[in-house]
């Protein structure tokens, strides 16, 4: 009797031919490329620069995170033919982690640029490279303890394809993924980029002679933002269209073209692993130094003004 319901709620997809040449045409060119760039990146920060601060606490991060995703994407190519047992568990668990460990990772790094840019006093005693390491410590234990739980918690036959979601079965990890995976981080990352962005305007007309620099970081601002939304946005819509059709015992048709559509939202998705590289770390420099000018110049003129008021006093 268990037999019969477990075969009603699973639907037999099939390996798709053309998604797998796509998947190999992109992910082959994709793990060649994140590898290197993030594993320069990490060169770069760990060996060649002095002075650790908060940025460069969260691109080693994200940098680690991006390299040991890349190195799933061959990996789910040849497993997505494979039943689920404990090796495809342990897969699919380093392939999720280290997904959303860059997302959460991009929408702190906005948080602290945030704080830098609107609260350059206060800052100094918010932000530091320890306080940074331990954020993405806790990230990490955060993580990997909440989705190895969920996967090896989750009751999944060997009829199932690793990597592919066959049963009509609502998953809450789903849903999860879509709220605390995307659209928290998302809300979280425009709040900060427009913030940022209005005290960057604001800036223009007090710093006339730096609106070069305001401008160039107002463009980093949004190429980051986009990229997150471009990669990001068609896959957890959808995830959530997956959950829906789930929860409405949608047919076996329906869920197979709605599989089709969640793969080629997951290869725009997974190119993130090299865009980080070039939008974070070849552009971060001068998002620095940009933001490196304007507080010293904020702080440069509530110098004089306290000064100015000083001697109004005396």
């Amino acid at each position: 009797m268990n037999q019969d319901k477990m075969h009603e709620t699973i639907c037999n997809i099939t390996e798709s031919q053309l998604i797998y040449i796509i998947e190999t045409c992109v992910y082959i060119p994709a793990f060649i490329c994140g590898f290197f760039l993030n594993v320069w990146a990490l060169g770069m920060f760990c060996c060649k620069l002095n002075k650790w601060n908060e940025t460069r606490v969260y691109m080693t991060n994200l940098a680690a995170a991006d390299c040991l995703f890349v190195l799933t994407l061959p990996v789910s190519l040849v497993f997505k033919t494979k039943s689920v047992n404990t090796v495809c568990h342990v897969l699919e668990s380093a392939y999720f982690v280290n997904r959303y460990m860059s997302v959460f990772l991009i929408t702190i790094t906005a948080i602290d640029r945030y704080i830098a840019i609107a609260y350059p006093l206060k800052a100094k005693s918010i932000r530091s490279p320890r306080k940074s390491a331990i954020v993405c410590g806790f990230l990490w234990i955060l993580l990997i303890s909440i989705i190895c739980t969920v996967k090896f918690a989750d009751e999944r036959s060997e009829q199932e394809i690793c990597f592919i979601k066959v049963t009509k079965k609502p998953s809450v990890f789903l849903l999860a993924s879509v709220i605390w995976g995307f659209l928290i981080p998302l809300a979280i990352l425009s709040f900060c980029s427009i913030r940022i962005t209005t005290k960057l305007i604001k800036k223009k007309h007090t710093h006339p002679q730096e609106v070069k620099l305001i401008q160039k970081a107002i463009n980093i601002i949004f190429a980051n933002m986009i990229v997150f939304i471009i990669c990001f946005l068609p896959l957890h819509v959808a995830l959530f269209i997956r959950f829906i059709a789930d929860f409405r015992k949608a047919s076996c048709a329906v869920m197979e073209n709605i599989e089709l559509y969640v793969r080629l939202a997951a290869i725009l998705a997974n190119t993130n692993c090299c865009l980080d590289a070039i939008c974070y770390y070849f552009v971060n420099k001068e998002f620095q130094e940009a933001s490196l000018k304007l507080s010293t110049k904020y702080l440069s003129h509530l110098n004089q003004g306290s000064e100015k008021q000083g001697s109004e006093n005396m």
